[in-house]
């Protein structure tokens, strides 16, 4: 048996002679310890993991098994050892427990064959670990005078794994159809905007179907307009892409990590996906605050249709209109371009590689706090504002309550997430963004390191979280397995970021 990456074969633990057993051994500290062959799955390396807040200590994170999540849980800090840094020595031995859960040892020993006799009751012997955790001592086998027999059950109820709730929906990523929350005033417009050559610009909500990354390679469409920067393919359908930058005739830039592909609906069977530098935030704004184009600068039935005036004027952001977009010629010619070359593929398309129908798949905001992305449903967002210089801090109120902002005439209690989630702070910077959510009634602001994306995520992608704490199950039950983009997303339970007792704390903080 190849005990550095092996699969191993259920059943092994039929007796080879008689009544013998076999057992998988492996070290944890200086400490030698067993399972049965039977119940051990495989046994694999140290895979990349997803860390999960507030989840039991023992916990390293969630790891990607073959497309299933897989809760990866370190034995060391089980036992109450000091943690040390995983070498090429460690191993994750996967036990199945109806799902797949992983148990990281510092270093794998053998398979050994035991005779029930030489197998003690772990009260019997006292032990460096709790017997309880325990199922019993193999004596005098291989030279080892004690082998303690570990019971994975027992080990995942003891730190608290394995007692929060499961859940069997699914959910999805991918792009995302922005619509808020449905009850805009009519005395506001909600819009989404963005930043082309340090010039702000956004477009009314109800015209972006999503926000995507830009993808690591963009296929070029010979002959065609040079505003046409290709085609790329989205939930397999081709996506042309256009330059809001060359259509406007600013300044070419390479494209990086914070370029975003806006895709604006044409009609029912076609989008375009118009590439900016960077998604600033989704903004609320009244009406009389928006006013139509300067005479000098067009007559508004442009590209640019009206100027919206912010904190008193001194921020001036473009509106643009998606129908004068759309009547551009670089965008009639990337869509005809896209059309003919899905044309030439029609014949090949089955019914199948059109993609998943909107039935299929749930929409998210995609944002990060720390190295771990997380998913809020598109819509709980009420919307996303950038972190003010200063919050105004309440006295004798909840700690957990980082401060309270004006946000258009209304009292906003704000909350840092990063508190929240027990990571380590972190200096206020300009990536950083407050997502407001309506939790039981009440607004409320969260600090999130940054927002990264709009995504729509096929159910298919979408399942439970592994068997965890009950607060972390109430926060978190589902997560997004995006295997072909090795990404795995958080997605969180709104309703459950605040309990009762806290949503009474934030209610009298604005009062």
């Amino acid at each position: 048996m190849n005990m550095m990456n092996a699969a191993v074969e259920p059943g092994g633990d039929a007796g080879i002679g008689g009544d013998t057993r076999q057992y998988v051994t492996f070290y944890v500290q200086n400490e030698m310890f067993a399972v049965p062959l039977a119940e051990v799955q495989e046994i694999i390396r140290m895979p990349d993991v997803v860390g999960v807040p507030r989840s039991p200590p023992s916990l390293e994170g969630l790891a990607n098994l073959r497309g299933t999540v897989m809760s990866v849980t370190s034995l060391r800090r089980i036992f109450r050892f000091a943690d040390v840094p995983h070498d090429d020595a460690t191993r994750v031995v996967v036990i199945n427990q109806g799902v797949p859960v992983g148990f990281v040892v510092d270093r794998m020993a053998a398979v050994v064959t035991v005779n029930p006799e030489q197998i003690e009751p772990a009260e019997a012997i006292g032990a460096t670990v709790d017997t309880d955790l325990l199922r019993g001592m193999i004596k005098g086998v291989n030279g080892h005078a004690m082998i303690m027999i570990i019971d994975p059950a027992h080990l995942l109820r003891n730190d608290g794994v394995g007692s929060g709730r499961r859940r069997s929906s699914n959910v999805a990523s991918t792009g995302t159809e922005i619509r808020g929350d449905g009850a805009e005033a009519s005395d506001e417009l909600q819009l989404v905007s963005f930043e082309v050559a340090r010039q702000e610009y956004a477009l009314c909500i109800e015209s972006v179907q999503e926000i995507v990354q830009v993808p690591d390679s963009i296929s070029r469409i010979p002959c065609t307009d040079p505003h046409v920067l290709g085609i790329m393919t989205l939930r397999n359908r081709l996506l042309p892409l256009v330059s809001l930058r060359t259509m406007f005739n600013l300044p070419e830039a390479e494209l990086d990590e914070r370029s975003k592909i806006v895709v604006v609906p044409l009609d029912e069977n076609n989008s375009v996906g118009v590439v900016m530098d960077t998604v600033r935030e989704v903004l609320r704004v009244r009406k009389d605050i928006v006013d139509p184009l300067p005479g000098m600068l067009g007559d508004g039935r442009g590209e640019i249709q009206s100027i919206c005036r912010l904190n008193g004027g001194k921020r001036l952001v473009s509106i643009l209109s998606a129908e004068q977009l759309f009547r551009h010629d670089a965008v009639r010619s990337a869509v005809a371009a896209a059309g003919e070359i899905e044309e030439a593929h029609m014949d090949e398309a089955t019914d199948h590689s059109r993609g998943v129908t909107a039935d299929e798949e749930e929409q998210f905001v995609v944002f990060r706090l720390g190295k771990e992305e997380y998913g809020a449903p598109i819509e709980s967002v009420n919307e996303i504002v950038r972190v003010p210089e200063e919050l105004t801090k309440v006295p004798k109120t909840a700690s957990f309550i980082e401060g309270v902002v004006n946000l258009r005439g209304s009292v906003l209690p704000v909350i840092d997430q990063r508190r929240r989630f027990d990571l380590p702070e972190v200096e206020r910077n300009d990536r950083q963004r407050i997502m407001v959510f309506t939790i039981n009634g009440v607004r409320t602001g969260f600090i999130v390191d940054s927002v990264s994306e709009v995504l729509k995520i096929a159910r298919s992608a979408i399942g439970p979280t592994p068997s965890l704490s009950d607060e972390q199950a109430r926060l978190i039950s589902r997560v997004a397995n995006l295997e072909k983009n090795k990404r795995m997303i958080l997605l969180l339970d709104i309703e459950n970021l605040l309990d009762a007792a806290e949503i009474g704390v934030v209610s009298k903080a604005i009062h």
